[in-house]
């Protein structure tokens, strides 16, 4: 049995969050859905098996989540979105409590991503 698990990330601005995701992670557009012209925009964005769904609904979720991803290539990826130079956010690597390395990005909705490369067994 395999299971893939997507977070719905609430989004406020369409324009923002393709800066965000798709300019700064380097994330692609898989598809978006609105239901009429005017309303609010459901999407889905991705790289490789990452995929977040992001929304403008009210209700699909909460601002100011946090996502917790793990990833084998913590350096690369930190230079990747280091040297985008996006101005709204600095990440840093760090060593978590737990003894990852790791390095957090906000969005410009709250929303936290942590992304961990597992330094322990």
């Amino acid at each position: 049995m395999q299971f893939q698990v997507i977070p719905i990330i609430r989004i406020f601005e369409e324009a923002k969050a393709k800066e965000f995701y798709l300019e700064f992670l380097g994330m692609s557009l898989d598809w978006e859905h609105r239901f009429e012209p005017s309303f609010p925009i459901y999407m889905q964005v991705s790289r490789g098996d990452l995929v977040f769904h992001l929304s403008e609904h009210s209700g699909d979720c909460t601002p100011g989540s946090k996502t917790f991803v793990n990833t084998d290539e913590l350096e690369a990826l930190h230079r990747e979105v280091s040297s985008q130079g996006y101005r709204y956010c600095l990440p840093e690597i760090t060593t978590a409590p737990w003894g990852d390395r790791v390095f957090e990005v906000v969005d410009p909705f709250s929303n936290r991503i942590l992304f961990n490369e597992r330094t322990t067994t």
